[in-house]
């Protein structure tokens, strides 16, 4: 028996007896040199003491570390009590034996920071994460190793692994993070959803999982190993959820350990070519609760924030911003009423915490699709339900313990008391909020740029020839994401079409991401393939002459595959290359012999920054110049908005300022609607001077920089969408210990608008009572609109930081006879900071 489930043995008799303070009664403690966290079947406990665990994953390197405090903090401020993070093996160590923890990769600091805002922290070691990162986390030199199989029962890659998983272990012991030894850190998890790929590996794969239990238990951190996504784990690792809706789609086989979930999904993260992924407050708070009513104690949301993909950090296809629809958007701004709505669930079910965990379990249906969960603690008056309509589409009315209830359709009610509702899923009382993008001024200051094309290199020029075309990683290593290929051949005349109006076609097949072709230095086009479809054919027609062709194609790889058994054997580059339609038929060029070129030139002059900028000669820019580098100065917008670039004027490349990657931009590829999938790329302030800032933008295609927008962002609009009909969620209520304690009952429905810091409401944008349509900042009146709204809202909200909106008609005079009404308020008000001289 080990020292985790002895010390778990010996106080888990003691830990039902101790009582448990709720959110509001003690500040947050944190643990102390020699402190046990252990875990039984209800949750983990540290100290002996049972708890909940609300947690965030907000990721170290997709952040400038200027901005950690204020995640954390807003995090804090949300209810979570707990921050998730991966380790990202292959930016920590590039090269094997070469060590970065700097800057954003400062992931000592980082936790400490976790620890001195008196929050909890996951650490997700793996070494393999997934987690859209390049390379799911795994450094290239990996591949390199002979007979390396990653994930497997292999001893190359399971010494490499042990070597990372110690060191990063020892790092952390160094610091004394762990819990153990008075830190933050409560759970480290070894692998990541193995499950994906057991089957890939066999019996096999069994015997690699219990070899990296044991050996994640030997390190002997003095907290709990998890493994996720999964039923079942090997001796005393704990299995955990990821999903959508863990409550309802997961069964925890191992009966002795806690109902640990550690992705609850709040979006769902994107690809080039995707159209913007949604998930609902609503859906969100519904899964939770249905997780926590069948005993879970700990949800993990990914992404809490997700930040961005700087560089070249991100997988295959993946945009540069991560989970934008997560409840801290990309760049760092709460989301409403995502934010809002989880935080009112976290402090509700802290508030009553001690019936929840030391409370007895029991569940009963109460008729088809309606269940109901019990918690309760007799001896202490205690008793907490959960009320659920599992049915889609259809509200309803339960009889529980002889009172009634309306459940909306698939939502969670939470009952104090076991009678008073305090908490729905589907009623969503907090405001919602919009984003406004601003084109600063800076803009069009000193708007004067500057090029620098790469030379299209041809077979003579190159040093790497072959008679086939290459594979791609293999020459590229992972430095760059660009491998120039190109071949020469001679044609006669009698090869050419003799009509005018026949052009040759150049056919090439792709096994990469994306790919530009040249003919005789002319463009002649771009080709791409997908996240979904693996591969594309590239057909262009191209001017073609007698004597010696080039054709020369820039291969492009956005980033590595980040998922799947077969990660070290997968391959990119060109698999065929023919001319179509000559008057000799098809010419195959395959191997006609291929000179190779890895990475561009301004890549290894790094003209990105002012110190090698100059080790090229700019001109003044033209547009629509293929494999173009661009550049400009600009200057910082004042405030302290959020500052993004507009790149809708341009192609495919990739941006840095003052020598910083801000990452891949892909404009030309546009969704099913024709709308790119990211047009606004983040510049965090950290990266900014205030004046004469650096801007280079590579250009892979055509593009048109001057069109090139700095803009700010605010979420300064914000709105309520609120029913008379919809019973008030929460009644007046405040927490005396650890009892929710019932001060008067509310009846009226409120509304709340809040401006950010420093800012009051300046405008009411749009107010109705009545039936309004949309959503917020794009409502319209309905058939029932009432005129007096507006002049309601004004008198209340207007020059206040904040104001409450009773929902009722009588306050709008409105006619609550009108046939359509849904007697519901919609109110969008914008704020700002006070006007000057007011």
């Amino acid at each position: 028996m080990t020292a985790v489930r002895a010390a778990a043995v010996l106080v888990a008799a003691a830990a039902l007896a101790i009582l448990l303070p709720g959110w509001a009664a003690a500040a947050w403690t944190l643990t102390k040199k020699g402190s046990i966290v252990t875990y039984d079947a209800r949750s983990l406990m540290i100290d002996g003491r049972r708890d909940l665990f609300f947690s965030g994953a907000i990721h170290y390197p997709r952040s400038p570390p200027e901005l950690w405090p204020k995640l954390i903090e807003r995090a804090k401020e949300g209810g979570l009590n707990t921050i998730e993070t991966y380790v990202f093996w292959n930016a920590h160590e590039p090269e094997k034996g070469k060590y970065n923890f700097e800057g954003r990769l400062d992931l000592i600091k980082y936790l400490k920071m976790i620890q001195d805002h008196d929050m909890y922290a996951v650490v997700r070691i793996g070494p393999f994460i997934q987690a859209e990162w390049n390379h799911g986390g795994l450094p290239y030199w990996l591949r390199e190793i002979d007979r390396i199989i990653f994930r497997a029962n292999n001893d190359a890659y399971k010494k490499e692994m042990e070597r990372f998983v110690r060191f990063i272990v020892q790092k952390l012991k160094d610091a004394e993070l762990f819990a153990s030894q008075g830190g933050p850190v409560i759970l480290t998890q070894i692998e990541n959803e193995y499950g994906n790929i057991k089957k890939d590996h066999k019996t096999d794969g069994d015997k690699y999982l219990e070899w990296a239990a044991q050996m994640a238990l030997s390190t002997q951190t003095g907290v709990p190993w998890i493994m996720c996504k999964q039923s079942s784990a090997p001796g005393e690792v704990i299995p955990t959820c990821n999903g959508r809706h863990c409550g309802d789609t997961w069964t925890l086989r191992d009966k002795d350990k806690p109902m640990l979930w550690t992705e609850n999904w709040t979006a769902q993260f994107r690809a080039y070519g995707d159209q913007v992924a949604m998930r609902s407050a609503e859906d969100i708070a519904y899964a939770v609760l249905r997780f926590f009513a069948k005993g879970g104690s700990m949800v993990n949301y990914y992404m809490y924030h997700g930040g961005t993909n700087f560089g070249r950090t991100g997988a295959s296809y993946v945009l540069t911003g991560y989970y934008d629809e997560a409840p801290m958007d990309e760049y760092g701004m709460c989301k409403e009423p995502k934010f809002g709505h989880l935080r009112d669930l976290h402090n509700v079910i802290r508030s009553y915490q001690k019936a929840f965990l030391m409370g007895e379990h029991s569940s009963e249906m109460l008729g088809h699709g309606y269940e109901a969960h019990t918690f309760e603690l007799p001896e202490d008056k205690l008793c907490l339900s959960f009320l659920s309509n599992n049915n889609t589409g259809e509200d309803g009315t339960v009889i529980f313990r002889g009172e009634k209830y309306y459940v909306p359709s698939r939502s969670v009610s939470i009952l104090v008391g076991c009678k008073n509702v305090v908490y729905n899923t589907k009623r969503v009382f907090v405001q919602h909020s919009e984003r406004s993008f601003h084109t600063s001024e800076v803009t069009s200051k000193n708007n004067l740029w500057e090029m620098f094309s790469e030379a299209v290199p041809k077979y003579h020029t190159t040093k790497i020839r072959a008679k086939e075309p290459l594979e791609q990683y293999n020459q590229t290593k992972d430095a760059t994401d660009y491998l120039w290929y190109t071949t020469s051949f001679r044609l006669e005349s009698d090869d050419l079409p003799f009509r005018g109006d026949i052009r040759p076609v150049l056919q090439v097949k792709s096994s990469a991401h994306s790919m530009i072709g040249f003919a005789n230095d002319a463009f002649v086009g771009s080709g791409r393939g997908s996240k979904q479809v693996k591969g594309f054919m590239f057909e262009r027609p191209v001017d073609l002459k007698v004597g010696v062709n080039h054709i020369t194609l820039l291969s492009t790889a956005m980033g590595m595959k980040d998922s799947g058994g077969e990660l070290a054997e997968v391959k990119g580059g060109i698999q065929e290359c023919l001319i179509q339609g000559l008057n000799t038929g098809t010419l195959d060029l395959q191997v006609n012999g291929w000179g190779h070129k890895a990475a561009l030139e301004g890549e290894e002059k790094e003209i990105y920054s002012e110190k090698g900028m100059g080790k090229v000669q700019w001109k003044p820019a033209q547009n629509d110049k293929p494999t173009t580098w661009y550049k400009r100065y600009f200057d910082e917008p004042d405030g302290d908005d959020i500052v993004v670039l507009d790149m809708s004027s341009m192609g495919k490349g990739m941006i840095f300022v003052n020598g910083e990657g801000m990452g891949r931009y892909w404009v030309s590829y546009r969704t099913l609607a024709g709308t790119p999938s990211q047009a606004l790329y983040h510049i965090p302030r950290p990266f900014l001077k205030p004046k004469d800032n650096l801007l280079v933008v590579f250009e892979e295609e055509l593009g048109k920089p001057g069109g090139i927008l700095v803009q700010t962002v605010t979420r300064d609009d914000i709105c309520v969408l609120l029913s008379e009909h919809n019973p008030a969620q929460i009644k007046t209520w405040d927490t005396q210990g650890d009892k929710i304690k019932l001060i008067a009952e509310d009846h009226n429905t409120r509304g709340t608008l809040t401006c950010p810091p420093k800012k009051t409401i300046q405008e009411v944008v749009f107010a109705s009572f009545g039936n309004p349509e949309g959503m917020c900042g794009n409502f319209t009146v309905g058939t029932c609109h009432t005129p007096n709204a507006k002049q309601v809202v004004e008198k209340e909200c207007l020059g206040k930081p904040s104001c409450v909106l009773t929902v009722d008609h009588t306050v709008y005079g409105a006619d609550i006879n009108c046939q359509s009404t849904t007697a519901t308020l919609g109110v969008q008000v914008r704020c700002s900071s006070e006007k000057k001289g007011a």
